[in-house]
This record gives C-alpha cells, structure tokens and sequence, in this order.
C-alpha cells in the first residue's frame, strides 16, 4: 500500500497508507484532514481539494490536465506546483507522496 502524507496549512503532517487507485482527496476526506473541502465529491467541477504538491513529487506527479487547469483559475494562491487532490490517484509509483494544504480553498 503506498504511503501518503499530507502537510496541513498549520503545519500539522497526516502520514497515511491508502488503496492504490484512491486519489489524495478521497484519503483526505476520508482522514478528516482540515483544508480539503471537496466540495464537488471529486468530479473536478470545483477548486477546493486544492493542493500544492511537495517540490520533491512535482514531476512525479505531473502537470495537470486542461479541465483541472480550468479549474485551478479558481483556486486560491495558485502555484506551479498547485493541483486538484482529486485529480491525483495514487499508485504504487508515488508511494511517499507529500502534499501541502493551502491556507484556505476558493
């Protein structure tokens, strides 16, 4: 099981082992990680399961795709490491992923 780490806004770390196949906002939701609204359920029709993908993982991770993009313009503070949580499944390729909680989402 690939483990994942998600860094709240106050600097408070949630260290996960989660399903291969699960995206980062599922577990976050899941987890009651604070930060991750995830309004839209994960449909990528919304910008809060916001994240910035730790330095480290960014081109592991990869860019995001034209829709998540689109709706990366809503986000708040976006950066070049910014992607939807929802958009991330996780694999066996990104066990020790680490992302980070933005101070609040649009």
């Amino acid at each position: 099981m690939p483990k994942l780490s998600i860094i709240a806004f106050d600097g408070t770390r949630h260290d996960f082992e989660v399903q291969a196949g699960s995206t980062v906002m599922e577990n976050a939701v899941r987890n009651s990680v604070p930060g991750i609204e995830a309004e839209c359920g994960g449909a990528c029709a919304c910008a809060t399961c916001h994240v910035y993908v730790d330095d480290a993982w960014s081109a592991r991770v990869g860019a995001p795709e034209a829709m998540e993009e689109d709706m990366l313009d809503f986000a708040y503070d976006v950066k070049p490491t910014s992607r939807l949580s929802c958009q991330i499944k996780m694999s066996d390729g990104l066990d020790g992923l680490v992302v980070h909680v933005p101070e609040r989402q649009a």
